[in-house]
């Protein structure tokens, strides 16, 4: 899938929702800058974040710096705003190249992200750079349609994905939301000390 207009629910009063067309980082027009993550407890991981209008120049700021972020980051699919400490609904994800990827909508950011259609459930198991030492299995939708809007113009997108994409999508969409993968797992059963190769 390629992230289309899906059925006539794609619609809505103020636009219309489309994929994410031609759209790449680039279309920010500014160069992003790296910041420092923050890890767990740091208070602004546990709240939830505010909207944002996705045309105002700090959240294209903001935007481009998640993604520069996240490209420094080895093994990093997706980085929210709050994990760097701003507690906004903003966040960049790329599974590109990721083994467990099937559908892959390559480099994207979405502001107000919010889960339109979640199915398919299965558990896997998740890590986050806000929280370096532990891993968790966590049960999520493997099918996902997500409605959010692109920074710098606002435009309305939605997404369908599946796999390991819908799982960082929603693994993105808890941070803005004030949630670690440690809120949705099972029970201390499911966590996992984070393993080191050398």
């Amino acid at each position: 899938m390629s992230g289309e207009v899906q059925g006539p629910e794609a619609g809505r009063a103020d636009g219309e929702y489309a994929g994410l067309g031609d759209w790449t980082p680039e279309a920010l027009g500014v160069a992003g800058a790296v910041r420092p993550v923050v890890a767990a407890p740091h208070p602004v991981l546990s709240r939830a974040g505010e909207a944002v209008d996705p045309t105002l120049a700090e959240t294209v700021r903001l935007a481009a710096d998640l993604i520069a972020t996240m490209r420094v980051s080895p093994g990093c699919v997706g980085l929210a705003a709050p994990q760097v400490g701003v507690s906004a609904r903003v966040f960049a994800v790329d599974v590109t190249g990721h083994p467990k990827a099937v559908t892959v909508h390559g480099t994207f950011v979405l502001c107000n992200a919010t889960v339109v259609e979640a199915t398919r459930w299965k558990a896997g198991r998740e890590g986050c750079m806000s929280v370096p030492d532990l891993t968790g299995d966590v049960k999520r939708a493997s099918r996902l349609v997500v409605e959010g809007e692109l920074p710098g113009t606002g435009a309305p997108v939605r997404l369908v994905t599946d796999g390991f994409e819908a799982r960082a999508l929603q693994h993105e969409i808890d941070h803005c939301a004030g949630l670690l993968f440690l809120d949705r797992v099972a029970g201390a059963h499911a966590v996992y000390q984070r393993k080191v190769y050398l």
